[in-house]
């Protein structure tokens, strides 16, 4: 009788993986923290404004995408709305709900974060175009999975 993948021991070649990509994660979270350094950003308000760069987002959202509580969120779009980064605007589809969202500043420094990413420079940029392509698509049935 089969052993339920439940119960089953990843194999050697699924361990050492699963420690790249802890390496990796680390690795990446390590520069995104330097970077945010280098604009007087905590890593949290680096995140936020990356989100924030992508799409507005009522602070409930923001609060489940970095699995932290509102009140956090709360506190750090302050910080940033200071810095004139971030703006509430109510949402066009409930003026009950506020929406936070990168100013034009924030979008510029939320760009200007992800570039200077070294990370995505330089083992990213070793690879070819074909790797990097099937990098990607492996990532994406990973996460879909």
């Amino acid at each position: 009788m089969a052993t339920p993948p439940q119960t089953r021991r990843p194999d050697p070649l699924t361990m050492e993986v699963v420690e790249l990509i802890g390496d990796v994660v680390t690795r990446f979270h390590e520069d995104y923290e330097e970077a945010a350094g280098q604009h007087a950003l905590t890593g949290a308000q680096a995140r936020l404004l990356n989100l924030l760069s992508l799409e507005s987002l009522p602070m409930r959202k923001l609060a489940q995408r970095l699995k932290c509580e509102p009140s956090n969120v709360t506190g750090i779009v302050d910080r940033l709305e200071a810095r004139g980064l971030v703006e509430r605007r109510p949402d066009p589809a409930d003026r009950r709900v506020k929406l936070a969202a990168a100013t034009e500043e924030g979008q510029r420094m939320a760009l200007d974060l992800r570039e200077g990413l070294r990370f995505a420079h330089e083992p990213l940029a070793g690879l070819s175009e074909e790797e990097r392509r099937s990098l990607r698509d492996l990532l994406r049935r990973m996460l879909a999975g």
